[in-house]
């Protein structure tokens, strides 16, 4: 069936995540360690492919005034207002679903990882069915009793952890795993914990955690585009409370995880706007230049152009004047028609064609 297939997929996904979590446990021997290590291994891992994909969305930020320009002018054409933004989106190799492929990456590591914490021994320890079955068999025999729940996993691991030594050696691939880190059990529930109020370590993961979300969220929000500032704001109030819930009802683990993921998240934010806001100041500098070099070369081309044609032009005019002289050639003749219009010192007094032959 459906089940069984995305159980399957979902579980090649996790061997790799309980690979390395299991590798960097071997090396440090800290359970909360180890998960803020493979952290910063995925962040760095898939930080080249969130490169790009940065640098897209700031380049968006700067072209917010272009795309409010068009969604005013084509406002009741639809169709050409999207051709016109398709085509901003090209010209400045803006790609509107590049940043979100990788805003999931969290939430896919999350899921991982919740697997690898709740049946650490079927991902973590990489162990069979039957192998399980036989521990848990041997562990009913030291006084385990198996709860039978979502957490039955972690308890058996606490269980072996407490009694290693009837464990030691007698199962392949079997881990001692502590899941105390700075003196707080990260396989509890913090809302299982709240009766014996104050544990303040394990209390106050999941509000850190929903802290560091809210300061990821407000720069987040800041730096990227201001456009559906609406949805951005219930958004970026929701993950905090999110974060906040799930901290309470999942094993203290995930805590760690998320605010390691925050923080990893935080620091890679800051310094890439940096990085990137330098790089697109450059490129619009030079951009600038290069235009204002094309309009001075096209200014002096039709400078030169203009002086061209005015040589050009200029020995037609003097040809022109000639004829007109050879046509008003009979200066005499106007002349002569003042004179005879001149009366005293009134030289048209007559009028300029006065002729007193004219009638003969």
């Amino acid at each position: 069936g459906i089940y069984p297939m995305f159980a399957q997929i979902g579980y090649y996904i996790c061997v790799p995540f309980a690979w390395l979590t299991r590798l960097f446990y071997s090396l440090t021997g800290s359970y909360g360690l180890a998960l803020i290590l493979f952290t910063l291994v995925v962040k760095l891992v898939i930080l080249p492919f969130q490169l790009k994909s940065k640098k897209s969305m700031l380049r968006m930020n700067r072209m917010q005034g272009k795309v409010k320009d068009i969604q005013t002018r084509f406002a009741n054409n639809r169709e050409r207002q999207q051709q016109e933004m398709a085509d901003l989106y090209a010209e400045h190799g803006y790609t509107p679903m590049g940043g979100c492929l990788w805003s999931m990456i969290p939430l896919v590591l999350l899921i991982a990882l919740y697997a690898i914490i709740r049946t650490p021994l079927r991902y973590f320890m990489s162990l069979s069915t039957s192998v399980i079955e036989e521990i848990g068999t041997l562990a009913g025999t030291l006084g385990y009793q198996a709860s039978n729940n979502t957490y039955d996993q972690i308890y058996l691991a606490k269980f072996i952890h407490e009694h290693w030594e009837s464990f030691a050696g007698k199962f392949d691939g079997l881990v001692d795993l502590n899941y105390s880190f700075l003196g707080m059990d990260l396989a509890s529930q913090p809302s299982t914990l709240l009766s014996q109020f104050p544990v303040w370590g394990i209390l106050l993961l999941p509000v850190i955690s929903a802290a560091a979300q809210l300061v990821m969220s407000i720069i987040t929000m800041r730096t990227n585009s201001t456009e559906g500032a609406g949805s951005a704001k219930t958004m970026m109030y929701l993950m905090p409370l999110m974060t906040l819930w799930m901290g309470y009802m999942l094993p203290a683990a995930l805590c760690i995880y998320w605010i390691a993921n925050t923080v990893f998240s935080l620091i890679q934010e800051v310094t890439l706007n940096k990085y990137f806001n330098k790089i697109l100041d450059r490129e619009e500098t030079e951009k600038e230049k290069a235009a204002r070099e094309k309009r001075y070369a096209k200014y002096q081309k039709q400078k030169e152009l203009m002086a061209q044609q005015q040589m050009n032009g200029g020995g037609r005019n003097d040809r022109k004047p000639q004829p007109k002289k050879k046509k008003q050639g009979g200066e005499e003749k106007h002349s002569g028609t003042n004179e005879n219009g001149r009366v005293g010192q009134r030289p048209y007094a007559r009028g300029r064609a006065y002729d007193e032959k004219h009638y003969e």
